[in-house]
């Protein structure tokens, strides 16, 4: 038979038990519960930085992400605009590409029925990426839905508000082309300004279409280049009104004029 003594430091011996035991699960509990605080006040500030990396590209103007090429730049906003000859006419569509080495493209494209393509507009502003061995012409050709290797012929000259443009057509083209392609380069600022017409019935209708198109461009935004606003600036003090049947004051030499210096 076991002494009261021995009876009462067994029951204490198990109250110390149950107590230790109770205080090392109240530790355990608590610690937990921070690990868990700690744990979810990281994933909040991962959270908060995401989403402050995801509103970087507009501080930073638009950029995107380092890549290889041209890429769909959709938070930028246009930086031209064709003044409408009047309210029938139809939107045209605006597209603005980026390049990792600081290239901008911003392409207006007008489409006719059957979304058939009836005259497009670029505007480059040359960045890193910028071959200067590469000739113009074949992205030119690429924009007018040719082979890049297509060669593409002289078709004369005509005056616009930012001075003498060439046009170009397809080689061996006879009578009047499907459309008429036509490019200008700018050193200062560095731009390039190219596309195509499909409109006209006759070369100097196209010629006229060309550049009444080029005579009604405007610059909305510099984006703080001011070379480019004062291009703008000096080309509307040169601006003329259009007119589509091809008044021969527009016209410089004839129709496979020699092109001479920079275009």
């Amino acid at each position: 038979m076991q002494s009261p003594e021995a009876s009462t430091a067994a029951i204490s011996t198990r109250t110390s038990l149950h107590l230790a035991l109770a205080a090392f699960a109240d530790e355990v509990v608590g610690t937990l519960a921070r690990l868990f605080a700690y744990v979810g006040t990281l994933a909040l500030f991962a959270i908060l930085g995401l989403a402050a990396l995801g509103q970087l590209p507009d501080l930073r103007g638009d950029e995107p992400a380092p890549g290889k090429g041209w890429s769909v730049a959709d938070r930028s906003h246009p930086a031209f605009a064709l003044s409408r000859l009047d309210s029938s006419e139809k939107t045209a569509s605006y597209t603005i590409l980026r390049h990792p080495a600081g290239g901008r493209r911003d392409v207006m494209r007008w489409t006719g029925e059957a979304d058939k393509v009836l005259a497009e507009l670029e505007i480059y502003r040359e960045g890193g990426e910028f071959d200067l061995g590469r000739p113009a012409t074949m992205d030119l050709a690429v924009q007018m839905g040719l082979n890049a290797a297509a060669p593409l012929e002289q078709a004369g000259l005509i005056d616009t508000k930012f001075g003498p443009v060439a046009l170009f057509r397809p080689m061996g083209t006879t009578g009047t082309p499907a459309c008429l392609g036509y490019l200008k380069r700018s050193e200062e600022p560095a731009l390039q300004i190219s596309g195509f017409s499909c409109q006209g019935d006759t070369l100097p209708a196209q010629r006229a279409a060309v550049a009444c198109t080029l005579n009604r461009l405007t610059l909305l935004t510099s984006g703080n280049e001011p070379k480019l606003a004062d291009l703008f600036a000096r080309a509307e003090l040169k601006r003329r009104a259009c007119d589509l049947q091809g008044s021969p004051d527009w016209l410089l030499g004839a129709a496979n004029a020699q092109l001479r210096g920079a275009l």
